[in-house]
């Protein structure tokens, strides 16, 4: 395994416990593409991805393309990749670059697919109250998350769970499942099979997503927002002034959603007192 040659794209924190996992493995890739810093902060300051900062720790080749244009994709080429592994790389790869590997490309989905292809298949397990959700490693195909299933893992979905939660505990079990269908792949074992029923699709998150409305928004769906926007976005509200208020802690109690803790606009996280 120590002489196929990994291409790995990717961007986010998420990736850095799957590199760990492959270079534990003896997978260590030869190149990384990730997106190019940008700037971050009240004071723009511009920053390196986690990937970047991971690559350049172990010595490893990170390019930073800001179009995968013809020229990226001759200096890609040169280095004569057998098997290309794509994890929240942030990009629409052009097609010719997912064929260019020996062995393809191959794509860590954390759904299971055909359902909720795109940017948010987490939160949008969470958002739709699904009581179960998984991981799939497709063969990479051109059109969103359509490629030939690899390998795939279904878990029950936490009422409590947080989509952040549920993203470790799904990216847990992806990293295993690359380390297993790596040399899989490069040896002639691994089989694939087509995506079966309809898809869907989920969109990338965007700020105001988070906003709640509490005279049309039954208390699940409130939970499941709560759940679905931890961290980023999170949820919020604007009150009877205009102020935006931003829910920083709430329960899910005998089928209502508690609200605990709140940033008023302007204002210092404090203890949440409904108005009477």
């Amino acid at each position: 395994m120590n002489n196929t040659r990994i291409a790995f794209f990717g961007t986010p924190e998420l990736c850095i416990p799957i590199l760990e996992e492959l270079k534990s493995a003896g997978i260590l890739p030869v190149i990384i593409i990730t997106n190019p810093d940008k700037p971050v902060g009240r004071k723009q300051i511009m920053t390196a991805s986690s990937v970047k900062i991971w690559g350049n720790q172990h010595a490893i080749p990170v390019l930073e393309p800001k179009k995968l244009d013809t020229n990226f994709q001759t200096t890609f080429t040169s280095y004569n990749i057998d098997l290309s592994v794509v994890v929240a790389y942030g990009k629409i790869i052009p097609e010719e670059l997912i064929q260019t590997p020996r062995y393809g490309t191959i794509n860590v989905h954390y759904s299971l697919l055909p359902y909720y292809r795109g940017a948010s298949p987490v939160e949008s397990s969470i958002l739709h109250g699904d009581n179960e959700t998984g991981v799939c490693i497709q063969d990479m195909a051109y059109k969103l998350d359509s490629g030939d299933i690899y390998t795939e893992e279904i878990i029950s979905i936490n009422i409590q769970e947080t989509a952040p939660e549920l993203r470790e505990r799904l990216n847990t079990i992806a990293k295993k499942m690359l380390v297993t269908l790596i040399p899989q792949i490069t040896f002639g074992q691994a089989t694939k099979k087509i995506q079966q029923g309809e898809p869907t699709y989920c969109a990338k998150t965007k700020k105001e997503d988070g906003q709640i409305f509490f005279d049309t928004m039954p208390d699940t769906q409130l939970w499941n927002m709560y759940r679905g926007y931890f961290g980023w976005p999170g949820i919020f509200y604007f009150d009877e002034k205009g102020k935006r208020i931003k829910i920083t802690k709430a329960r899910f109690e005998d089928e209502k959603f508690i609200i605990e803790k709140i940033i008023p606009e302007g204002k210092k996280e404090q203890e949440y007192k409904k108005s009477a």
